[in-house]
């Protein structure tokens, strides 16, 4: 009897880390509950990390303010690349799919779900692809990083941008396709959404700043 118990008592254990499959949208990993951290953990470092990134762009931001008001200065304002404006269009409706692929879930419409957190990472990617683009328009009418403080400026609130956001699109397919080993699903995406969309409000924000220069 305690040889059959134990037998019994492995396969339930078992049982528990195999209920379905993998990935973000299969749900594979509700059975791990034992090896769950707290979600509010992972959340709670999200928004560490984002006050981070905040103390970071706002030192950058600083610098502007204070190299732009400099008295004699060299200073010479550039007229944006009129992509930024799509690129603009483009991030603020990935954040939009993304808060509907937030709502299929909490409504368990999976397929939905898996289908707006898809668009969210083609919409980032597209995004980056049209940074670059307008990197390739300053640089055809010679605006490079060294020609003046302004258009050093706009290089490095890009690029550091366009940094995160990679970092964003990279998490966004990787969670897509694997099964997340210690979050679950509602955690996953609330987690990825704080950042997303706090990315990109903080590009309307630097958006609306470069378009000071023109």
């Amino acid at each position: 009897m305690t040889r059959m118990a134990t037998v019994a008592d492995t396969v339930t254990h078992g049982s528990r880390g195999n209920n379905g499959s993998r990935g973000l949208f299969g749900g594979g990993n509700q059975g791990h509950s034992e090896e769950v951290f707290p979600q509010r953990v992972y959340i709670t470092g999200m928004l560490i990390a984002l006050g981070g990134i905040v103390m970071f762009f706002t030192a950058l931001i600083s610098a502007w303010v204070v190299r732009r008001g400099f008295p004699n200065t060299d200073w010479r304002p550039i007229a944006l690349p009129g992509i930024v404006w799509l690129n603009t269009l483009i991030l603020i409706a990935s954040s939009a799919t993304l808060a509907l692929a937030e709502r299929c879930l909490i409504t368990r419409r999976d397929s939905d779900h898996r289908h707006w957190w898809h668009v969210t990472a083609i919409l980032g990617a597209l995004f980056l692809t049209g940074q670059v683009l307008a990197w390739r328009q300053m640089f055809t009418v010679g605006l490079f990083l060294a020609t003046s403080p302004s258009s050093s400026f706009f290089y490095v609130f890009t690029g550091a941008h366009g940094l995160h956001i990679l970092g964003g699109v990279a998490a966004l397919l990787f969670l897509g396709f694997n099964d997340p080993r210690r979050l679950t699903r509602e955690a996953t995406t609330r987690v990825v959404g704080l950042y997303w969309h706090f990315l990109a409000a903080l590009w309307v924000l630097l958006f609306a700043l470069l378009l000071t220069e023109g």
